[in-house]
């Protein structure tokens, strides 16, 4: 069972976007970052475990040095990677890459110029390698499989690093592409559209999770890219998945206003993987934008949703 625990404001309301909410445990401080999307601003807040202590700050999306405002910023997620965590804005205009807590931007990528033949909607990965510290940031590798405009990337967030594929991408047709990443990405598998968009998608100890605009979640095996379970979720469309990386549980938020948590396992005596419903809460009144746990074991998730000017937390009990 989760409680409702006391709401995060934020300076300003969460746009209608898909994911609209990206968090970061900091375990060592009891700390928790939230970023949150307005139009061309992103609201981040830093929050004691107790949701007592808060700190604001407002990223503005940019034009390399110039401010944009116009330029509407489509993704804020943070990136964990093995020497440093960064946080990442993707908009209409570019890539802009801050330090965790937003407080220097490292780097920024141009789209939709003479040089850059790829925007923001052509289906294009774009990889690039992070030095461990510093700004030296650079372009090794565009992806283009997809034809149509991504809407999720995942990697693997289990423990378990001899995954045969640990990366995979979305996009707006409901293809699924499935990678092995490394200096070179390989392509593993393209899965084709199953009849609509997938718009969001999430990775864990080799199954993927793809939630749909039908309501459905598929489960597929990401080392044979096949779907193994297909969970009939919301009643409408789902616009946000999370999972807990230590626990397996998958969180679930629909337009009807639902969200669910999920357990996902492979059986030990078939090596099959199964999932059992574990908790269902109604947000009245409250389009869902995003949802995320807060911690890696998923004792506590938050939720934004559209024209609302806070975050509302749950935590087990």
């Amino acid at each position: 069972m989760y409680k409702r625990e006391k709401s995060i404001q934020i300076k300003s309301s969460a746009s209608a976007f898909y994911n609209n909410l990206s968090t970061l445990p900091i375990t060592d401080k009891n700390l928790t970052y939230f970023a949150v999307i307005h139009g061309s601003l992103v609201n981040m807040v830093s929050a004691s475990t107790d949701g007592l202590n808060l700190s604001h700050r407002q990223l503005q999306s940019k034009e390399g040095g110039m401010v944009h405002g116009t330029s509407l910023i489509m993704q804020a997620s943070w990136c964990v990677l093995p020497s440093r965590i960064l946080l990442v804005l993707a908009s209409q205009k570019g890539i802009q890459m801050y330090e965790s807590d937003g407080s220097i931007m490292v780097y920024w990528h141009a789209l939709d110029t003479p040089e850059a033949s790829t925007g923001s909607s052509t289906g294009s990965i774009l990889v690039f390698n992070i030095p461990p510290k510093g700004t030296n940031i650079t372009l090794s590798e565009i992806l283009e499989q997809h034809r149509d405009p991504i809407t999720d990337i995942a990697c693997d967030c289990s423990e378990d690093k001899e995954c045969v594929a640990d990366l995979v991408s979305a996009d707006d047709s409901g293809v699924l592409c499935i990678w092995k990443s490394g200096d070179d990405f390989k392509l593993m598998y393209k899965i084709a559209a199953y009849g609509g968009t997938c718009s969001s998608v999430k990775m864990w100890s080799g199954i993927i999770a793809a939630g749909y605009g039908s309501g459905q979640i598929l489960i597929y095996d990401a080392a044979a890219g096949t779907v193994n379970v297909v969970v009939n979720a919301h009643a409408r469309w789902i616009c946000t998945l999370d999972v807990a990386s230590i626990s397996g549980k998958l969180l679930s938020g629909g337009e009807d206003s639902f969200l669910r948590i999920w357990r996902i396992y492979r059986n030990p005596e078939t090596n099959s993987i199964e999932v059992e419903h574990e908790h269902t809460e109604c947000v009245t009144d409250v389009q869902i934008c995003g949802a995320k746990f807060c911690d890696p074991e998923g004792t506590a998730f938050a939720v934004t949703g559209y024209d609302l000017s806070e975050i509302i937390r749950y935590v087990q009990v």
